[in-house]
C-alpha cells in the first residue's frame, strides 16, 4: 500500500508528462523535475519580490554598512562557482533577530543577523550561503511552485499579510503587513541536494567544506530538548539532523582537504553585532514583555536598548508602538520621527508614524507618511488608513478606492474596508 506522498509524487508525475509533456533539467544533478516556471520567470520573480521580503522581515541591517558589503562578498565568491554563475545574485543582512536564510527564485539571498551570530568562522557562512545558492541554482523553488500548482494549491508563498487591527497587533510587527513571500518549503531531499552541491560550491571556491559539518553539528545541538529558543524558523525550512550531520562527512570525504575558514576575519565582521548583543536582546524582551501586555516594562527595556546602541531605529519605533498603544500619541509620533531619521527606508515606520498622524488629526501629514510607506511595501493597512484620510476630508472617491484594495487583501483589515465601503455606498 503507497503512501499519500507517494500516490501524490505519481499524481503529479503523470499529470506533468501525460498532460505537459515532460520536465526540465536540474542545472545542479542533471535529473529531470518537474518546472511549469521558465528561468526567465524564475529571475523575474525573485527581482519582483526580494524588496518586499526584505520590508517584511526588517528590512536591511544598517548599523555597520561594511557587514553587508562583507557577506555579500563571501555570496558572490561562492555564486561564481555555482552551476548557475549567470543568475544576478545579490545576498543581504536582515535587520532580524531570527536565526535565519532563506532564497528566493533567481539567486535573491537573505541571511538574519540573529543567524550571524551563532556562527563562528567564514567557513561556516559560506556553509549557509552555498546552500541557500544552491536552492537557487537547482531550481528548488520553482519545482515546488509547479507542484503546487499541479495540486491545485497555486504558487508557494509564504508570509501572506493580514493582521488584526490596532496598534497592539502592530507593535513590533511591521514585518509582517503586506504582501506576500514567495518562499518555497524544501523537501528532504532538496535540503540534502543543497547540503551536498553546498559542500562541493564551498571547496571550490577555497573554503574548507568541514564548516558544513561544524554547523549541521551546531543546529542539531542547538534543536535538542526544544532549546532552540528563537530557531523555529530556521529549523522549520531547514530541519536539522544527525543524518544530515553523517551525510554532510561523507560528502567532505571526496572533497579537497583543507581550505580557509577565515575565523579572525569573520569574528572582526560581526564585532559590532556582538558589541550590541546586549541592546538586541533588550529589545526582544521589550518585545516579548509587549505581546503580554507588560507595556512599562516594555518601555524600560527599549529604552535600555536606544542607550546601549542609539543608531538602531527599530529601537525608536518599538518605543512609538507602546506609546500608540498607551494613546500617547504625541510622543510616539516623537519616536517615529526619530525611527525615520535613523532608517527613512522602512514602510512599518511611515505606516505607523501615518496612523499616529490620524489620531493626532493631522490628515495632511498622515496621506504624505502613508503614501510614502507604499513606495516601499504596498500593503493593505496603508491603503486602508488612506481611505480614512480621504473619507474624513470628504473625498469618497479615493477613500473608496483605497478601501476596495484594502477590502482585496482579506482577514480582519479586509472585513474593515468592506465595512466601510458599504457606509459610502449607502450614503449615495
Amino acid at each position: 500500500m503507497i503512501s499519500r506522498t507517494q500516490a501524490l509524487a505519481a499524481c503529479v508525475a503523470f499529470l506533468t508528462t501525460s498532460i505537459l509533456g515532460g520536465c526540465a533539467v536540474n542545472p545542479v544533478t542533471g535529473k529531470k523535475q518537474i518546472s511549469l516556471i521558465s528561468a526567465q520567470q524564475e529571475v523575474q520573480l525573485g527581482q519582483q519580490h526580494y524588496a518586499a521580503n526584505q520590508q517584511q522581515q526588517g528590512g536591511q541591517y544598517t548599523i555597520d554598512p561594511a557587514l553587508q558589503n562583507y557577506v555579500s562578498q563571501v555570496g558572490q565568491k561562492l555564486a561564481r562557482v555555482s552551476d548557475r554563475p549567470q543568475l544576478p545574485y545579490e545576498f543581504v543582512v536582515l535587520n532580524n533577530s531570527v536565526p535565519n536564510a532563506w532564497a528566493l527564485p533567481g539567486g535573491k539571498i537573505a541571511i538574519n543577523r540573529g543567524l550571524l551570530v551563532l556562527l563562528d568562522d567564514e567557513a561556516e557562512l559560506a556553509a549557509v550561503l552555498s546552500h541557500e545558492i544552491v536552492h537557487a541554482a537547482a531550481r528548488h523553488s520553482a519545482t515546488a511552485m509547479s507542484q503546487q500548482q499541479l495540486l491545485g494549491a497555486g504558487l508557494a508563498i509564504v508570509g501572506a499579510a493580514t493582521q488584526n487591527s490596532g496598534y497592539a497587533d502592530l507593535i513590533a510587527s511591521g514585518t509582517q503587513l503586506g504582501g506576500a513571500a514567495y518562499i518555497a518549503r524544501y523537501s528532504r531531499d532538496n535540503e540534502l541536494e543543497s547540503d551536498q552541491y553546498g559542500m562541493k560550491y564551498m571547496a571550490a571556491a577555497g573554503y574548507d567544506p568541514q564548516g558544513a559539518v561544524r554547523l549541521q553539528r551546531k543546529f542539531v545541538e542547538l534543536s535538542k530538548g526544544q532549546q532552540s529558543g528563537g530557531l523555529e524558523a530556521l529549523f522549520a525550512s531547514h530541519p536539522p539532523s544527525q543524518s544530515r550531520v553523517s551525510a554532510n562527512i561523507k560528502h567532505s570525504q571526496s572533497l579537497p582537504k583543507g581550505g580557509i575558514s577565515n575565523r579572525a576575519a569573520y569574528q572582526k565582521a560581526i564585532a559590532q553585532l556582538k558589541r550590541d548583543t546586549d541592546a538586541y536582546q533588550n529589545y526582544d524582551d521589550a518585545v516579548a514583555a509587549a505581546n503580554n501586555k507588560n507595556f512599562d516594562a516594555a518601555l524600560t527595556l527599549v529604552r535600555k536598548a536606544q542607550k546601549q546602541q542609539a543608531k538602531e531605529a527599530a529601537f525608536f519605533a518599538l518605543e512609538g508602538d507602546l506609546l500608540s498603544q498607551q494613546k500617547h500619541y504625541k510622543n510616539a509620533r516623537q519616536a517615529y520621527d526619530r525611527a525615520i531619521q535613523k532608517n527613512p527606508n522602512l514602510f512599518s515606520y511611515w505606516l505607523k508614524r501615518g496612523m499616529t498622524q490620524i489620531k493626532l488629526k493631522n490628515y495632511s501629514s498622515a496621506k504624505g507618511d502613508l503614501s510614502r510607506s507604499l513606495r516601499y511595501l504596498d500593503s493593505a493597512y496603508a491603503h486602508f488608513y488612506l481611505g480614512e484620510v480621504y473619507e474624513k476630508q470628504g473625498d469618497r472617491q479615493n477613500a473608496y478606492e483605497h478601501y476596495q484594495t484594502a477590502a482585496e487583501a482579506g482577514g480582519e483589515i479586509g472585513t474593515m474596508a468592506q465595512t466601510r465601503i458599504k457606509a459610502i455606498v449607502n450614503k449615495g
